[in-house]
Formats: C-alpha cells, sequence, structure tokens
C-alpha cells in the first residue's frame, strides 16, 4: 500500500496534468482527455497516468499524442509541483469505465429476465 506522502502526490499530480491537457498543451485533442489517476513508484522515478477520453475509436491516437507531449507536460509538472525529482510519465487508457459499464448492462439483463419470469 502506498503512503499517505505517495498517495498525495498522486492526487496533486492528477490535477496538474488535467490542469496543464486544459490550458496549456496546444492539440485540440488532448483537451478532452480526462485523467482518471496516476500511481507514483515509492521512489518517485515513474508515475502511470491513467485516462479516458469522450470518443473511444480516439483513444490510439490520444495516446500517441499523450506520449509525444510527455517530456512537455512532465516539464510543466516541474514548475509546478516542488519535488526534487520530477516522475517520468507513462500514459495508459483506463479501462475501468468500460468494465463498470459491462457490469451494469449485465445486471440490468439479469434484471429484465427476472421480470419476464
Amino acid at each position: 500500500m502506498a503512503s499517505v506522502k505517495v498517495e498525495r502526490l498522486n492526487h496533486l499530480i492528477q490535477q496538474e496534468i488535467s490542469s496543464i491537457l486544459m490550458s496549456e498543451v496546444r492539440d485540440e485533442e488532448l483537451k478532452f482527455v480526462t485523467i482518471t489517476g496516476c500511481e507514483t513508484t515509492s521512489d518517485y522515478s515513474f508515475c502511470k497516468v491513467y485516462f479516458t477520453v469522450l470518443e473511444e475509436d480516439k483513444k490510439d491516437e490520444v495516446l500517441e499524442a499523450l506520449d509525444g507531449a510527455s517530456s512537455f507536460i512532465r516539464t510543466k509538472l516541474a514548475e509546478r509541483i516542488d519535488i526534487r525529482h520530477t516522475p517520468e510519465l507513462k500514459f495508459i487508457y483506463d479501462t475501468s469505465i468500460e468494465y463498470g459499464e459491462h457490469i451494469e448492462k449485465i445486471i440490468d439483463q439479469i434484471h429484465e429476465d427476472e421480470e419476464k419470469e
């Protein structure tokens, strides 16, 4: 389990990356990215940044754009967060929302089947 300090840093990184994407990145398709969470290693060397997009068919394009902009985002993050070493960012598409929707559909189907009986 991550320490309280790492959890606070994760939350701060999530907020700052969201802000950077909204205000400072020029790529228009990155403005509609939602950062859903961050996981920083205990030595602060790497940070997995989970994201979702409104249009699922564009997730690969957005992932490429985020990977291309990661050094810019990391630089801006270093300016905003006062830590000795800014972690390297690894962007990962968050499938938990899709999974939740899938489970919800299954539950709805079960309820419909029960009502028919």
